[in-house]
């Protein structure tokens, strides 16, 4: 899938093509979402689990990741939206997110899900989200201890 190539409105570049791991991890390391000594390597193997991925560039540094694991036919997770917080409120967020939601309907697949940030959901509102009902099925495993 091309690039897309930037503009004096949308300066950054989009890439279908999975960044290097290096690159996500120190994009990663940015949300606090995990230990920061993780290696490389735990972040190549993550991404080599990605269905569709699209990365966005600005002057060649990895300023945000956005990726889908899937079934590519029933169901898909959006498993990161991660924005580089000095580049935030630029679009690039709304950017990834557009693309891997036209990947996953032109697939067929319409469950798409995700889970999002403490108080991110205004953003995904805007895109079509909804959240689930407190009585809806759905749990996420959490290891005791």
């Amino acid at each position: 899938m091309p690039s897309t190539t930037p503009s004096a409105a949308q300066p950054f570049v989009l890439q279908a093509e999975l960044p290097s791991a290096a690159a996500f991890k120190a994009l990663y390391d940015t949300t606090g979402w995990g230990p920061v000594a993780r290696e490389a390597g735990f972040y190549q193997a993550a991404l080599a689990g990605s269905w569709r991925s699209r990365s966005a560039y600005l002057e060649g540094h990895l300023v945000g990741l956005a990726r889908v694991i899937s079934d590519g036919h029933l169901h898909a997770f959006i498993t990161e939206m991660i924005v580089h917080p000095e580049h935030q409120g630029q679009g690039i967020g709304s950017a990834l997110l557009r693309a891997l939601l036209q990947d996953c309907l032109a697939a067929g697949v319409t469950d798409i899900q995700l889970f999002c940030a403490k108080g991110k959901s205004p953003f995904y509102v805007q895109h079509g989200f909804i959240s689930r009902p407190d009585d809806a099925p759905g749990m996420q495993y959490r290891p005791a201890g």
